[in-house]
């Protein structure tokens, strides 16, 4: 706990078998009240790792995709009594280091989201991002910026944390089950008008840290271009999306069972 805040860490894990042991020994267990890790229909050993490790574990029976799994993370961490989830990947990427941090600036009352940057300081391109990949990044930070009117410095980091009330609050399921997830995330919390931080984290690239391919990695840049023009049409009101309506869907608590094996571990760390 930090301020009296129970501290989730939740995983989307996908083919993580490899880096998983690696990413939770790194965690901070003086502060995280629970790890859950939801696995989208892994090939590897990334469930039977998790399990042994003790960890909270949901598996979907399909591959559903990034967004998918994340809207599980959240639904299940907070029907489970979080007050702060840690979005971290289980793939080593990023410092779990950092956890007591970024989850601190909200038990403090600070932020309400807390994005773990990769672009702050120098660690990008000296841990190994591709150049066009860091080329791509600040062309879309910068184009969002302009469409949300806000100033950050990156907005497709993987690493974030989020208050109980912003994942409770957001419209979530109207979201992409998608890469495109992330992106249309932070526009939701801006425009509802969330307060939003970031702490400099140093990213690491190898082989076994995913990473979208170049044509994958297009897309998404696509896809990031028309969910910033939605957020700039619909403050000028020439434009209302269904993502950006506050009174959208939130996360179904009764959604789970359908997706999900009920199979779980339930031990504490």
């Amino acid at each position: 706990m930090l301020n009296g805040k129970k501290i989730f860490v939740v995983m989307p894990a996908y083919n993580a078998a490899r880096t998983l042991r690696q990413t939770c020994d790194e965690l901070p267990r003086e502060v995280v009240d629970e790890i859950l890790v939801v696995d989208d229909h892994s090939s590897d050993a990334t469930v039977q790792l998790a399990r042994e490790l003790h960890l909270t574990t949901f598996v979907h029976h399909q591959n559903l995709g990034y967004g998918r799994n994340q809207k599980t993370c959240y639904r299940e961490a907070l029907r489970r009594g979080a007050d702060i989830v840690v979005m971290l990947h289980a793939d080593y990427q990023y410092s779990p280091r950092l956890v007591t941090a970024m989850a601190s600036m909200i038990a403090y009352g600070e932020y309400d989201l807390v994005l773990g940057s990769r672009i702050l300081g120098v660690g990008a391109l000296r841990g190994g991002m591709p150049l066009y990949k860091y080329i791509s990044n600040r062309f879309l930070t910068f184009y969002q910026n302009i469409c949300f009117d806000h100033k950050i410095s990156e907005y497709h980091t993987g690493y974030r944390a989020f208050s109980r009330e912003v994942l409770s609050n957001l419209p979530l399921e109207e979201n992409s089950d998608d890469f495109i997830f992330d992106a249309e995330v932070l526009a939701q919390a801006i425009y509802l008008g969330y307060r939003l931080g970031e702490i400099s984290c140093p990213a690491r690239y190898f082989p076994e840290a995913s990473s979208l391919n170049f044509s994958r990695s297009a897309k998404y840049g696509l896809q990031v271009l028309a969910v910033s023009l939605k957020f700039w049409l619909q403050k000028r009101g020439l434009g209302r999306f269904q993502m950006l309506n506050p009174k959208g869907r939130k996360l179904a608590e009764d959604y789970y069972s359908e997706i999900s094996d009920n199979t779980q571990q339930k031990s504490r760390l």
